[in-house]
């Protein structure tokens, strides 16, 4: 049975796509309200709730337009400079928190069996997550519709290590960066399984702040290959966890939003919550 939150988040979600679907129209709140089959009311709470400004505003952070200009930020070396001089918390987020160690070998040899593997459900502004960890940090998190499918995607990783269902402090401290208030988050510790690319690639999203887009071709010259950029979208497309690293923070060079591991609908509502965050 779905939780309220996820009852919440297909909401907006559905209501985020008819909005799109008819922008032309500008449909009134109450018609999208009616679409949805909330009052007008209860529906610009939830919204609001849920994303920190209004549907208005949040399809502002989801347009064309502003994905455009933010690249063209980008572009100018804005990002960079930005970046040199100090960004607020807020924006750097992942970059100040996340920390990434590599998977030796021998941890991953003969598909895992010397790791022992706690793993959780829980409940995201972006709908279910399942999130695992090893004794040194997380090592999966993925959005989830089916936990019997979300647990097997896991365990295809590591087929022969140890599992339990149990949440750790690892766990909770990770699930913590859905929270609005980032002033107590400790440090994110990750320990993932990658080739020294992936890795490097995976480490390069982190400097991506909140509430700003890069594309492909931009991590590829960042990483010094300007010519890797396949290789650079096969590493991002790999990511085995969601959010904590921002692989969700890079589009097309068009503006574009493009695809998503965990579809393109949430990749969508993430960069608008995150715009909503930092520029409301």
């Amino acid at each position: 049975m779905s939780t309220q939150s996820q009852i919440d988040y297909n909401r907006i979600a559905k209501a985020i796509e008819y909005i799109q679907s008819n922008f032309k129209l500008q449909p009134s709140l109450e018609e999208v309200a009616e679409k949805i089959h909330l009052s007008p009311a209860h529906f610009q709470k939830i919204f609001t709730d849920w994303a920190g400004t209004s549907p208005k505003k949040f399809l502002q952070f989801i347009s064309l337009e502003h994905a455009k200009n933010l690249l063209k930020e980008e572009k100018l070396s804005l990002f960079d400079a930005a970046y040199e001089t100090g960004l607020s918390s807020t924006s750097r987020l992942h970059d100040l928190f996340v920390k990434i160690e590599g998977m030796s070998p021998a941890e991953y040899k003969n598909g895992g069996k010397s790791l022992v593997i706690n793993y959780s459900f829980s409940e995201s502004p972006f709908g279910g997550v399942i999130v695992a960890s090893t004794e040194k940090g997380i090592c999966h998190m993925a959005f989830e519709n089916d936990q019997k499918t979300a647990l097997g995607n896991l365990k295809a990783q590591f087929p022969n290590a140890s599992f339990f269902e149990r949440q750790d402090d690892l766990q909770r401290n990770a699930l913590s960066i859905f929270d609005k208030d980032w002033n107590r988050l400790n440090t994110i510790k990750l320990h993932l399984k990658g080739t020294d690319f992936q890795l490097k690639v995976w480490e390069s999203l982190l400097t991506i702040p909140m509430g700003k887009l890069s594309t492909y071709g931009n991590l590829a010259e960042k990483i010094g290959n300007s010519k890797a950029s396949r290789a650079v979208g096969t590493a991002i497309g790999s990511n085995p966890v969601a959010f904590l690293i921002p692989c969700h923070r890079v589009i097309q060079s068009s503006g574009n939003m493009g695809g998503y591991r965990w579809g393109s609908e949430r990749k969508q509502l993430m960069v608008g919550w995150e715009g909503a965050q930092v520029y409301s």
